[in-house]
């Protein structure tokens, strides 16, 4: 399967050619990213010891976009992936496919003097963060995503723990404090959501400034769809001042209702849903000079619980570096963490989760100016997968397709 993932991409390359579009404010274009990836780990084995540590995926990227004049515009991003494909996949052994919208909003933009602002509404990447916008394999260097958009936490949004007893530092479980879930199996939260919320937002650029302000259904640290009851407006918003060119800092935070509607029942007398958000702070780095670039976050996050002196907290941050050797190598370096302040009830305090760390390394070739081939090793360090166990080897091969075009007027 996963050779002829990559036998597709080598033709998608020879017939991939650069769309000679004619200029115009009416228009319909869908270029896509097609990725073959192959992986050798051991976290395959986690929950089936007979598993291969060989295996892998494919994953495909269209970016739909109409354009109705010079302000009106219609845009998504849809993955559509065969997992394993992501390091993150690899815990899970069997190959199944996912789909996923990680944009779809229709936009209205304009230019007051020298500024751009843009209006959008539908389907939202989080303003939170600036590691969204670079999810797609060819503008990731790497082949993993940092921990704080892909690591689950010993949190659950439907269910309410009795106490530090509920979280595996204390030897405990996870146990619920009124016995009762909607769904046991449910996947732990990640701090920050790489996919799509319902909302609104209003960008700015200009000056050397940028920023965003979005208003959405549901936290990026649970995203629900709007089908979903219970769901409730909240806010995330970013920035960011270019210093000069190649050098850019920013700021980033949200803040909003987390727990799902089915535990409003059973809360403390007096409070709601509201009564306990989950928050966000960032704070993010760009640079770029001739062959180097560097990027980096810090990112704190609280999740409030009832019951708890001190909630759940956490931190995370990463650091990225990528030289560029000559046209067609580079060389790629990733630096990562997240950890935790304890958790404190009834006079008990305990560990919230175990800290764990990765360091990845990569190498890129241009094979042709629409194929990227990446190959990379990321050690990771957690308390538990111990020794090599969570260490992967990873190689994928990126295509770049400039798909339909079409000027209609």
């Amino acid at each position: 399967m996963v050779r002829a993932a990559f036998r597709f991409l080598a033709l998608a390359g020879l017939f991939a050619t650069v769309a000679a579009a004619q200029e115009s404010d009416y228009g319909f274009s869908v270029p896509m990213t097609l990725s073959a990836g192959g992986m050798y780990t051991h976290r395959t084995q986690s929950d089936e010891p007979d598993a291969s540590p060989v295996t892998g995926g494919f994953r495909a990227m269209l970016y739909p976009t109409l354009k109705l004049g010079s302000h009106w515009f219609a845009y998504a991003a849809v993955q559509v992936r065969l997992a394993p494909y992501f390091y993150y996949d690899a815990y899970d052994p069997d190959h199944e496919f996912y789909n996923n919208v990680l944009q779809a909003f229709v936009g209205y933009s304009f230019h007051p003097g020298a500024a751009t602002m843009v209006v959008k509404a539908g389907r939202l990447t989080s303003a939170f963060g600036s590691f969204p916008p670079r999810y797609d394999d060819l503008d990731n260097p790497l082949l993993d995503q940092p921990l704080a958009y892909n690591w689950q936490l010993p949190l659950y949004t439907n269910q309410l723990p009795c106490g530090v007893k509920s979280f595996a530092g204390y030897g405990g479980g996870q146990a619920n404090c009124f016995e009762y879930w909607e769904d046991s199996s449910q996947p732990g939260v990640v701090p920050v959501t790489l996919y799509s919320l319902p909302g609104i937002e209003a960008d700015f650029s200009g000056y050397r400034f940028d920023g965003r302000v979005q208003v959405t259904s549901g936290s990026p640290a649970s995203p629900q769809s709007l089908s979903r009851a219970g769901q409730f407006a909240q806010w995330a918003t970013g920035g960011g001042y270019t210093i000069r060119q190649g050098f850019r800092v920013g700021i980033s935070g949200f803040r909003g209702p987390y727990l799902d509607a089915s535990l409003a029942s059973w809360l403390p007398a007096g409070t709601t849903l509201r009564s306990f958000p989950a928050s966000g702070v960032g704070i993010d780095v760009q640079f770029a000079r001739g062959r180097w670039s560097a990027t980096g976050e810090w990112q704190r996050f609280w999740f409030d619980l009832p019951n708890f002196a001190q909630s759940p907290a956490v931190a995370a941050g990463y650091g990225e570096v990528k030289a560029i050797l000559t046209p067609r190598f580079y060389l790629a370096e990733r630096i990562g963490w997240i950890s935790s302040r304890n958790v404190a009830s009834d006079g008990y305090s305990a560990e919230f989760m175990s800290p764990t760390s990765s360091y990845e390394t990569a190498a890129g070739c241009w094979l042709n100016r629409y194929q990227l081939l990446k190959v990379g090793y990321e050690w990771l360090h957690s308390e538990y997968q111990p020794g090599t166990l969570g260490n992967v080897f990873g190689v994928q091969l990126v295509t770049s397709v400039h798909g339909l075009n079409w000027a209609f007027r």
